[in-house]
C-alpha cells in the first residue's frame, strides 16, 4: 500500500493535503476551534456553544451530502489537522459553489496555508467537477478573508449591509467571485 492511499489524499498539495473529514478528525483540536472566540470571529460558528454529540451530527450529515465537500486541510510535515475547506450550497444545474475556510491552528496563520487549500479545491472545482463559478462571503471587518479572496482570483462583486451582527453590532458581509474562464 502506497503512503498516499493509506492517509485518504483527496487533493495534493505542497505542504498541505486535502482528505475526505471523517469522524475521527474531531478527536483533535477540531471542536476547540470552533468554540474559540478567535477562530470563529468572523464566521457562523461561535454563537452557540458547540459539542461532541452536535460536531459528530456535522461530520456525519457532511460525508452523505450530495451538495458539499467538506475537507480536511493536513499539514505534511507534522500530519496534523490545521483546519478545514468546503464547497458548500454546489449548485449543480447553475454550476456553482460557496467556497468557506476556517483554519483552526492559530500557530498556522498568515504561512499561506489557506492560499494553497483554496487553490487546490478551486482547481478541483472547476476542472473535475466541471462548476463554472465559486463564490463567497466575509464580514467587512475580517481584513485577512479578503485578502485571500483576492489572492485567490476572486473579484469583489458587492456589499449586503449590516447583514451580519457580531459583538454588539452590525456589519456589512462583502462578496467575492470566481469564473472558470
Amino acid at each position: 500500500m502506497n503512503k498516499r492511499n493509506f492517509k485518504n489524499i483527496f487533493l495534493d498539495g505542497e505542504r498541505i493535503y486535502l482528505k475526505p473529514l471523517e469522524i475521527k478528525d474531531i478527536d483533535g483540536n477540531y471542536l476547540k476551534w470552533l468554540n474559540d472566540e478567535d477562530v470563529v470571529k468572523y464566521n457562523s460558528h461561535g454563537k452557540f456553544p458547540l459539542n461532541t454529540y452536535r460536531l459528530r451530527g456535522y461530520v456525519t450529515s457532511a460525508k452523505d451530502s450530495k451538495d458539499s465537500i467538506i475537507l480536511a486541510i493536513i499539514f505534511k510535515k507534522e500530519d496534523i489537522h490545521v483546519g478545514n475547506i468546503s464547497l458548500q450550497s454546489i449548485n449543480w444545474i447553475d454550476r456553482k459553489a460557496e467556497i468557506s475556510f476556517v483554519l483552526g491552528e492559530k500557530s498556522f496563520w498568515d504561512k499561506g496555508i489557506m492560499f494553497e487549500a483554496g487553490t487546490l479545491l478551486i482547481k478541483h472545482a472547476f476542472k473535475n467537477l466541471n462548476l463554472h463559478r465559486i463564490y463567497c462571503g466575509t464580514s467587512s471587518q475580517n481584513i485577512g478573508m479578503q485578502k485571500l479572496a483576492l489572492k485567490l482570483g476572486m473579484t469583489k462583486e458587492g456589499e449586503r449591509k449590516e447583514s451580519i451582527y457580531n459583538n454588539g453590532k452590525f456589519y456589512s458581509i462583502f462578496e467575492y467571485g470566481i469564473l472558470n474562464k
